[in-house]
């Protein structure tokens, strides 16, 4: 059975623009195979499943086969297979990231209270807005 190395499989089937990329994702942990962390050099074979974190998504691909070299956008279906679910997926959407907080620039870390306030937010999600003291009108 064919096997390569995980940092050259995700670089050459475009899951990492480099593979000195691919490389560091690898030393930081953020490559697994069935929950274990993943050096550079480790080998993967055909029909595995790795983990990939790339903030704010963690992707999930089953290798397919094994190419020689790097390949075309429209010939990864033949190379890898996307199991990452759509929730995932959806960290992606501008509209997505638009309903998170945000912070000033400089305003450092959030404090614990605050920390806290923004947890029961997003905990309690739109269900807990009072809706009835919402006034648009006030200027």
């Amino acid at each position: 059975m064919a096997s390569i190395r995980v940092d050259k499989w995700l670089w050459f089937v475009r899951v990492f623009k480099t593979r000195t990329l691919a490389t560091e994702y690898c030393n930081k942990g953020r490559v697994m195979r069935n929950g274990i962390v993943l050096k550079p050099s480790n080998d993967i074979h055909q029909g595995d499943t790795l983990t990939v974190r790339k903030p704010p998504v963690t992707y999930t691909f089953k290798v397919k086969d094994i190419p020689k070299s790097r390949v075309g956008a429209k010939l990864l279906e033949n190379y890898l297979e996307n199991l990452t679910p759509a929730e995932e997926l959806q960290k992606l959407d501008p509209s997505f990231m638009a309903f998170n907080l945000y912070r000033d620039r400089g305003t450092g870390r959030p404090t614990k209270k605050e920390r806290r306030e923004i947890d029961e937010l997003l905990d309690a999600g739109f269900d807990a807005f009072d809706w009835d003291s919402f006034d648009s009108d006030e200027d």
